[in-house]
């Protein structure tokens, strides 16, 4: 197995999309300067070691709390898998070749 393999079947790659929700800031219901420091409006998608992507997260809570956001929340979902290696971009693939080829099977 290559290292590439390797990273991809542990328990230590994963994938995570999350959606940071500043709540209270400056601007009262205005959130889009704070949303604008770490993702994209809906969600952002991410990759990498486990602990990396944890950290790039924390990051963002506390780049948007410097801002002066008193209060951030985040919903997160995180993907591992071991049985074959994955990345967002192969999934995005996946996804497209099906689409093009009108295949929706397994």
């Amino acid at each position: 197995m290559t290292n590439a393999d390797e990273r991809s079947t542990s328990l230590n790659h994963c994938t995570a999309d999350f959606c940071l929700i500043p709540i209270g800031g400056e601007d009262g219901a205005s959130v889009g300067k704070y949303i604008a420091e770490c993702q994209s409006g809906y969600g952002t998608g991410l990759e990498g070691p486990w602990d990396e992507v944890m950290n790039a997260i924390k990051a963002c809570h506390e780049a948007v709390h410097k801002m002066g956001c008193p209060r951030v929340a985040t919903d997160i979902r995180i993907g591992t898998r071991i049985d074959k290696p994955s990345s967002l971009s192969q999934k995005v693939q996946s996804v497209e070749e099906r689409l093009a080829s009108n295949s929706f099977a397994e």
